[in-house]
């Protein structure tokens, strides 16, 4: 199911965006206006470990965290969150579906991680892990068919696990524009989408829905033709979202 905006508990209408125009988003960002790949990742990842202590509360430097991240711009920001969370004292283990397809940014983030002192693991070892919050950051809105080999195995694990899931952007599987999915997913208890809610957001899958600000001018939005009001993070870089009815 897709809706056309999303509700801030203040009343502030957002709009949703489908895969294209976040594609067409970055875009702009990287090539236009800014700001880049690095720094969008960066605040990404920030305000993805910010959740995951948010989430598990007092004393969340003696819980548990393993994120699951996928080689593209998503596990990007699940390897930057993972380094962010390891230098504030937690306990975080890393797992990558596949480590030598890296390339780019995301290589440099998992290069950061690991002079962190950060634990990685391959994917097919998660099993043996025991975990207080799994962080979902292995497939993003550019999701195309059914999740296959090392993806699919990390999806499988975290829906089968009992432990709470914290998805970047959109739970790994669902289709960002429609809400649908062409094989296995995440059933995330949070997501913490970013920049703009996707319009196929409204799911179940998604559970408690959260937009994160990656610090893309207003000027980016209004070249892709996107109207954004004034005053959506003025209390934070994240806040909360509920679909807006269709008559709304």
């Amino acid at each position: 199911m897709s809706v056309d905006a999303f509700n801030t508990p203040t009343g502030i209408r957002v709009p949703a965006i489908s895969t294209t125009q976040m594609q067409e988003v970055d875009r702009v960002a990287v090539e236009e206006v800014g700001p880049n790949l690095y720094q969008m990742m960066e605040n990404a990842g920030r305000n993805l470990a910010e959740m995951c202590a948010q989430s598990l509360g007092d004393r969340w430097t003696d819980k548990r965290i393993v994120v699951c991240a996928g080689t593209g711009g998503n596990g990007g920001g699940g390897m930057c969150a993972a380094r962010h969370l390891a230098n504030h004292g937690g306990d975080v283990t890393l797992a990558v579906t596949e480590p030598s397809r890296l390339t780019g940014v995301p290589a440099e983030q998992l290069a950061l991680f690991r002079a962190a002192g950060g634990r990685v693991v391959d994917a097919g070892q998660v099993g043996s892990i025991e975990a207080d919050l799994v962080v979902d950051a292995v497939l993003g809105y550019s999701l195309t068919g059914a999740p296959r080999g090392a993806a699919a195995e990390l999806i499988d694990w975290m829906d089968r696990g009992p432990t709470p899931i914290l998805s970047l952007d959109v739970p790994s599987g669902i289709d960002a524009t429609t809400g649908l999915a062409a094989g296995m997913f995440v059933h995330a208890t949070t997501t913490m989408t970013l920049a703009l809610p996707k319009s196929g957001l409204d799911v179940a899958a998604v559970g408690q829905l959260w937009l994160a600000d990656i610090g893309i001018p207003r000027e980016v939005y209004r070249r892709v033709g996107v109207r954004i009001l004034h005053g959506l993070f003025s209390n934070g870089y994240r806040v909360e979202l509920t679909p807006l009815s269709a008559d709304a």
